[in-house]
C-alpha cells in the first residue's frame, strides 16, 4: 500500500519529458527518415497505436496531408515500409499528442558512400562551370580583338 498522494500533473510532466528526450534521441541519431519502430519507441506508444495514428489508406498509396494524423513520407509502392520525417514526428507529438516540449535537432551525418559520390559530382560540375566561364571570357576577348582589327583602316 502506498502512502501519500500522487500529483497527476507532475507525473504527466515527467512522462512528457521522457518522451521528449526519446524523440530528441531518435531525431538526433537520424538525418534521414525514421521507421515505424523508431516512432513507436520515441512516442512511447504501442505499434498498433502508432499504426492507428498514421495517415494511411488502402485505396490511396499517398493520401493528402492530414494535420490530425502522423503523415508518412511519399511511397512508390504499397510494399514499401512506412517511413517518417523526424520533423513530422515532432509535429505530431506536439500538435496532436500534446507533448509540451518537443525539440528537433538536426545533426550532420557522417559521410556515406553516396554522400561522397554526390560531393565529387558537385565538385566536378563546379570545375566544368569555371572552365566554361573561362572559355566564354576567352572567346569574348578574342571577338573583341577581331572587332578592333576590323575597325582599323586598311593600308
Amino acid at each position: 500500500m502506498l502512502n501519500g498522494s500522487v500529483n497527476p500533473e507532475s507525473f504527466e510532466s515527467s512522462l512528457g519529458m521522457e518522451i521528449s528526450k526519446d524523440i530528441q534521441a531518435v531525431m538526433a541519431s537520424s538525418d534521414s527518415l525514421v521507421s515505424i519502430d523508431d516512432v513507436q519507441r520515441s512516442l512511447n506508444r504501442s505499434r498498433a497505436s502508432v499504426y492507428r495514428y498514421t495517415n494511411t489508406d488502402t485505396r490511396n498509396l499517398n493520401p493528402p496531408f492530414n494535420p490530425r494524423k502522423l503523415n508518412p513520407e511519399y511511397r512508390s509502392d504499397q510494399k514499401d515500409p512506412l517511413l517518417f520525417h523526424p520533423n513530422e514526428v515532432a509535429r505530431f507529438a506536439k500538435d496532436v499528442l500534446r507533448i509540451k516540449e518537443v525539440t528537433v535537432e538536426v545533426l550532420n551525418s557522417p559521410s556515406s558512400a553516396t554522400q561522397q559520390v554526390l560531393n565529387s559530382i558537385l565538385e566536378e560540375l563546379r570545375l566544368i562551370r569555371i572552365s566554361l566561364q573561362q572559355d566564354q571570357r576567352t572567346s569574348n576577348n578574342f571577338s573583341n580583338h577581331l572587332d578592333r582589327l576590323d575597325d582599323r583602316p586598311a593600308a
